[in-house]
């Protein structure tokens, strides 16, 4: 039996080093002087009573900033930084936890619409016809274009080097290296374990357990730090990715509006992008990261280690594993990415109707639709289904031949390897060394630890290469995933900064968003049109519909207007023109440039009901943060809800700061007055009302009206009630003519509205004074058809009651 090598140190060097440096400490202690011992001793009780002071303040400030977290979560508010950040308190636990959101700013938009809206020829993401939008030609797959889309969103998840994510993938990937070095010395322990039990040496065979299970408890730590790492990684990337979003899609460009009912790059399905798509994408770039990363790190450091015991011709045989393996799995691997965008998006329409459903639940109930919308999601998620079982079906086949060739033919070839120190030491690196130079009795013990070592690594090994090819279907998957999330922010910026073009060589469609000539201009005290024709838009790249040919009316302070005419001759069209929801295509809009306050507001047909407590219902946009700065009380907001009749809301629903679901909890009358209240509280110079009154009695009706102007507020009502022209100077009727697009503008009580008026009077009277006689006529008639008539021309008598 071969002796024990006594090569292993009698102490620990760990320890050798402390104590050779708490040794050199003492002495140093010894030669100081009484006056240095005690300067150190007082600067020592210096630093724990300032440090002391400085924890006191420290807690006695987080928890007065906790106290303001719940107040302010609890009133649905937040502080706003000088220097235009925000500052939410979200709940955390049992308490909350502030957060600090800051906006992107305009140069980054800019830096990045390059990336967007003018990628390089060679990606293949342009063709000249939609700006900034992958042609129908470019599927998603592994190709330039995928890298392109990657490395663009890779701009906006890591915007700099000491950004928190790059903390975060440099910690995940310290803990994946460790994990590499720790599979490396469980291999050799695994060999050493084998080796000292062959050799029935106990006493090291206990002592080798005992090392195991502490590598064990390191290598458990380290698997866990690397899923928490990599949930991290992921949020942190959905987070930079969603306020990035966030602040391109809600911001006073109106992209949130334009997005889907004008621009339709996206379709109507912008909540699956920004929700389940956003997620998935952010979930596979995390995950990626470590199944590339680690498998990589793992075939560096196992290939060199393979490489020094089994020899070249090894390492030869593996290399040309993983070229033929991956060949073979990348030539044969189904178009992955392409299935997976096309999942997305049938998993968008799917869930749009349901989305659509639930909004439309009343309607549908009054209607006895049910079976309709059933029929409706039926057939959509038919389609659905449908898709993913042929996914599914291809996955099985590709499953079957991913596993035979990565899991039985890598195992089957790794015992191959293993057996060159065996059968040909002189190809067998150092294992073939050792075969050749050892003694006859402990060649069988050092084959054991070898082979054992060598196993290890080749099934670490093999498992490292069996996820770098699995990471082939992920990638596929990962470029699905890619293409909708830059296609999302691709049409973003495209809304945003209004680039329409069409493509060389084509014509440009009248009154599409590539035609648009007119002039919006802000800052005019009043409401002005001049030559504007309102047109209702088409989705890019179609033309609009032409509703009124040339719109030419001015509106100045106190000068009220009413639009009338009938149903779909563009009335509340011009609303839209002036809010900026639809393009100006010709001619000049003017209007004030703020909205709310000392500007212009737009009360719309519907009215919106926000989440939050009943005081931001009042208060809407503002939020209590805008209201405490204009220094607003809640005894105004109750003599607002006074005025708007609405004052028993206080007392029914439970003050200001009660949540509830108010869209349900508001009748339609309440909820246009409460439309009116936000009116009355923000005080605007002019004031669109889109039958902003329909529902409310007509008794309240008039004392809101009058209200407004009290306070100021120039009205332009779009109403079918000729009862309302009492409350405005101008009246501008639409749907005038044969084909119903021309108007007229002027003054209310005018001479000839006077004689159009005292003629309708005078037709009133002439149908009064022929009432009786219209009466006599239906007696008449009445008692003709009450008889009852024979053969003969005779009438039948009235039976007689006896």
């Amino acid at each position: 039996m071969a002796a024990q090598s006594t090569l292993r140190p009698s102490e620990d060097p760990l320890a050798l080093f402390v104590n050779q440096y708490l040794d050199r400490l003492r002495v140093r202690a010894r030669k100081t002087t009484r006056t240095t011992r005690t300067l150190a001793t007082l600067a020592l009780i210096a630093s724990v009573i300032i440090g002391s002071a400085a924890s006191r303040r420290w807690w006695l400030r987080r928890n007065r900033e906790r106290e303001q977290g719940r107040r302010l979560h609890r009133r649905n508010s937040g502080l706003k930084n000088k220097d235009g950040s925000r500052s939410i308190f979200v709940p955390y636990k049992d308490s909350t936890t502030k957060v600090t959101i800051n906006p992107t700013k305009a140069t980054t938009f800019d830096a990045h619409r390059r990336l967007f809206l003018n990628p390089p020829r060679a990606s293949g993401l342009t063709d000249g016809h939609q700006l900034g939008l992958p042609p129908l030609q470019t599927k998603p797959g592994l190709n330039l274009a995928f890298l392109h889309q990657f490395l663009s969103l890779l701009s906006i998840m890591i915007p700099r080097w000491n950004s928190k994510e790059t903390g975060l993938l440099l910690s995940h990937g310290l803990f994946l290296v460790l994990r590499t070095y720790l599979s490396l010395v469980i291999a050799r322990l695994d060999g050493e374990i084998v080796r000292d039990l062959v050799a029935g040496n106990g006493r090291q065979f206990i002592f080798g357990i005992l090392k195991w299970c502490g590598i064990g408890g390191v290598a458990s730590y380290t698997n866990a730090m690397i899923k928490f790492l990599q949930s991290k990684v992921s949020i942190s990337l959905r987070t930079r990715l969603t306020r990035y979003i966030h602040d391109l899609y809600l911001n006073d460009n109106l992209s949130y509006y334009k997005l889907s009912n004008l621009d339709g790059g996206i379709g109507q399905g912008v909540d699956q992008f920004i929700t389940q798509d956003l997620t998935l994408f952010c979930a596979s770039a995390a995950s990626l990261y470590s199944s590339l990363g680690k498998p990589l790190v793992d075939l560096c450091v196992f290939n060199y280690q393979l490489y020094r015991s089994l020899g070249p011709l090894a390492l030869t045989g593996l290399l040309s594993n993983y070229f033929l393996t991956a060949t073979i799995l990348r030539k044969l691997s189904p178009p992955f990415g392409k299935l997976k965008a096309v999942e997305g998006r049938k998993e968008g329409d799917f869930r749009a109707l349901h989305a659509r459903l639930i909004a439309n639940a009343e309607e549908v109930a009054f209607y006895g639709g049910a079976d309709m919308e059933k029929i409706f999601l039926d057939k959509e998620f038919r389609s659905l289904r449908r898709w993913m079982e042929g996914i599914y079906t291809l996955k099985i086949r590709y499953n079957i031949l991913e596993d035979f060739v990565l899991k039985y033919s890598w195992s089957a070839y790794g015992y191959l390897l293993t057996s060159l120190p065996v059968f040909l030491p002189a190809w067998g690196g150092l294992g073939g060394a050792l075969e050749m130079s050892s003694e006859i009795g402990g060649r069988e013990r050092g084959r054991m630890k070898e082979f054992i070592t060598n196993k290890r690594l080749m099934l670490s090994l093999a498992d490292a290469g069996g996820r770098m090819m699995y990471s082939i279907k992920d990638l596929s998957e990962l470029a699905g995933y890619t293409s909708r999330v830059y296609t999302l922010i691709s049409t973003l910026h495209r809304v945003h900064a209004n680039a329409y073009s069409t493509a060389r060589g084509t014509y440009t469609e009248l009154f599409s968003l590539s035609d648009v000539q007119g002039t919006m201009q802000k800052g005019f005290d009043g409401v002005r049109l001049e030559n504007v024709p309102i047109v209702a838009p088409a989705i890019f790249p179609n033309g609009g519909e032409e509703l009124i040919d040339s719109l030419s009316f001015v509106v100045r302070s106190g000068e009220h207007l009413l639009i009338s005419g009938a149903n779909g001759v563009g009335k509340s069209s011009i609303t839209r023109v002036i809010a900026g929801l639809w393009p100006v295509y010709r001619g000049l809009v003017s209007r004030p440039r703020n909205v709310g306050t000392d500007g212009i507001m737009f009360l719309p047909q519907r009215p919106y009901l926000s989440v939050g407590t009943l005081r931001d219902q009042v208060i809407y946009p503002d939020g209590e943060v805008e209201m405490r700065a204009r220094g607003r009380r809640d005894e105004e907001l109750k003599r607002v809800l006074e005025e708007a009749h609405l004052g028993h809301l206080l007392g029914r629903e439970g003050g200001f700061d009660t949540r509830k679901e108010w869209k349900n909890v508001l009748s339609g009358g309440e909820k246009q007055r409460m439309a009116i209240a936000r009116l009355l509280y923000h005080e605007p110079m002019y004031a669109f009302i889109d039958e902003g009154t329909s529902a409310v009695s007509s008794e309240v009706e008039p004392i809101l009206y009058e209200t407004a102007k009290e306070k100021g507020i120039t009205l332009i009502t779009i109403s079918t009630r000729a009862s309302l022209k009492r409350y405005h100077t101008f009246n501008l009727t639409l749907g005038l003519g044969d084909d119903f697009s021309e108007w007229t503008y002027e003054r209310i009580g005018t001479e000839k509205e006077k004689l159009s008026v005292k003629r309708e009077l005078e037709d009133l009277r002439e149908h009064l004074a022929q009432v009786e006689q219209w009466r006599k006529r239906r007696d008449e008639i009445d008692e003709e058809l009450g008889k009852v008539w024979v053969d003969g021309g005779n009438v039948l008598a009235s039976p007689r009651c006896t």
